[in-house]
């Protein structure tokens, strides 16, 4: 593999090297050197605002933790099924209220202490009692009544009702195993049981993990892991080609992808990603209590010709908040064509002749600037002026517009898996109530399990026709590696970027 010194490193490896020969150095002290410099260096873009993926909102934290330094007592594959992690297997009861975890018997967290069914039951109980966890987290935990340790090696988990989505969130940051004695610490020291633990980050600089020596399942290839964070795509671009990145995590500037294709130098995995874009709308606001112009602005916006400008074409457009990996997606792009005149009339039937002003506010993130502009360009062709603001991300934006609802309409992507369900709750920021949808939502979640596809199916479609938002598209999984790097899923079927399976043919 790259090993990667760099320059600095690089020259003291070189005088340390030429030092030892004088003294006589065996050749396996320089071979131990140059395994110590087994690294992974990544690029990516949202940096984390904090540690504790539970007590604090950001798809980063997970990122970059989950399943690398925290594990879930199952796990979602790059296939996006469900598999053993801690658990070697579970059965479910027929009425759906029972899940029953068999504990894998070798694991342990990384400090040592002991992986058993009370530090599982600690930790699922503490999602749901800690006043301090995410409601986010909660409500897709809401449904477990209890946690049992039946003894050392066995989980049992009761359900208050059916509920068809609990497994698929004990798949991922809601279902993470901490380790209990630690608790108090995790938002500067994240204590896990992967094969990565956690080394050092603080705000503008890397996240690095390095390997995890008394791991219990199969190790890392990699001492160790650094991710860097780039708000300029083009540097993190300059980057990879200077030989300073080995994995560009996802292209943000995808119409440079150029650069890297023709030569044997690097793969390129063009996979997809849970990542829903989204304009969306401030339900609070006299203006979109109108479906008429919720529906202008879908009207008024080309999504064909936004993927071209802000992806170079790379991504899918969904039409409703559906990723194409689920399993109810539809293809409804097509719900609103574009057509500027209906637009202009929708508009004018709902009050506004002479158009309207909206703000739009968006996290400095490169596929948000870039559609925040066209989007401008486009509504001002049917009378809609748009103020547009540039929030840093993730702090002041997650403060302005997620917690204090201070805005008209912003965009970003959502990369939770089925987070449609977030439309159910009208305290979310957009502020949606809709009871038919959450009718929906409820009975695909708590009904039988062989009627939940198509239940999720017809909520997708009401949020469609209901044009609470324009979903714009769903976020291509671009990515650039070095040739010699493999292992890295092609899509993202979890919040994980995951790296246990990453390698190299040069270890």
């Amino acid at each position: 593999m790259n090993i990667r010194l760099g320059r600095r490193s690089f020259l003291s490896a070189a005088a340390i090297g030429a030092a030892a020969s004088l003294v006589g150095c065996s050749g396996g002290e320089a071979e131990e050197t140059q395994e110590q410099a087994r690294q992974l260096v990544i690029g990516a873009t949202a940096a984390p605002a904090a540690l504790d993926p539970s007590t604090n909102s950001g798809a980063a934290i997970s990122q970059a933790l989950l399943y690398n330094v925290y594990e879930t007592l199952v796990k979602i594959d790059s296939s996006g099924d469900i598999v053993p992690l801690l658990a070697t297997g579970w059965n479910e009861s027929e009425d759906g209220l029972t899940y029953t975890f068999t504990l894998q018997p070798k694991a342990t967290f990384a400090s040592g202490a002991p992986l058993n069914a009370e530090a599982v039951k600690t930790s699922l109980e503490r999602i749901v009692n800690d006043d301090s966890v995410i409601a986010t987290l909660k409500s897709q935990l809401g449904s477990m009544e209890s946690v049992a340790a039946q003894d050392d090696s066995t989980v049992v988990v009761k359900l208050s009702q059916r509920d068809n989505n609990w497994l698929y969130y004990a798949a991922q940051t809601a279902g993470i195993i901490y380790e209990p004695d630690r608790l108090d610490q995790l938002d500067t020291a994240p204590a896990g049981s992967g094969p990565f633990v956690f080394d050092s980050w603080s705000e503008g600089n890397p996240m690095v993990l390095r390997r995890n020596d008394s791991y219990w399942g199969t190790p890392t290839v990699f001492d160790s892991v650094t991710i860097k964070y780039f708000s300029d795509p083009n540097a993190e671009n300059s980057a990879m080609s200077s030989g300073d990145l080995d994995v560009i995590s996802n292209v943000q500037a995808p119409q440079s992808i150029s650069q890297f294709q023709g030569t044997d130098q690097y793969t390129i995995l063009n996979g997809t990603t849970m990542g829903e874009v989204v304009l969306g709308f401030n339900h609070q606001r006299e203006a979109f209590s109108d479906v008429r112009v919720r529906q202008a602005i879908n009207h008024a916006i080309n999504r064909s010709d936004l993927l071209q400008t802000v992806t170079a074409g790379y991504g899918t457009l969904i039409g409703s908040m559906v990723a194409p990996t689920d399993p109810w997606y539809e293809d409804l792009s097509g719900t609103y064509d574009y057509n500027p005149d209906t637009a202009r009339r929708l508009l004018a039937d709902a009050g506004h002749p002479d158009g309207l002003t909206l703000a739009l506010r968006v996290p400095n993130l490169p596929y948000a600037t870039s559609a925040a502009t066209f989007i401008a360009s486009q509504l001002s062709q049917v009378g809609i002026t748009v103020t547009t603001d540039t929030l840093e991300f993730p702090a002041r934006w997650i403060d302005e517009v997620m917690t204090k609802s201070n805005y008209d309409m912003t965009i970003i992507s959502h990369v939770e898996g089925r987070d449609i369900e977030k439309w159910a709750n009208p305290d979310y920021y957009w502020h949606y109530d809709n009871a038919e949808f959450q009718r929906l939502i409820t009975e695909a979640r708590t009904g039988p399990a062989d009627e939940q596809t198509e239940r999720m199916k017809q909520a997708a479609r009401l949020l469609a026709d209901d044009a609470a938002a324009d979903f714009l598209y769903s976020m291509a999984n671009l990515v650039v590696l070095r040739s010699d790097i493999s292992g890295v899923p092609e899509n993202l079927t979890s919040e994980s970027l995951d790296l246990t399976a990453a390698s190299s043919t040069n270890i």
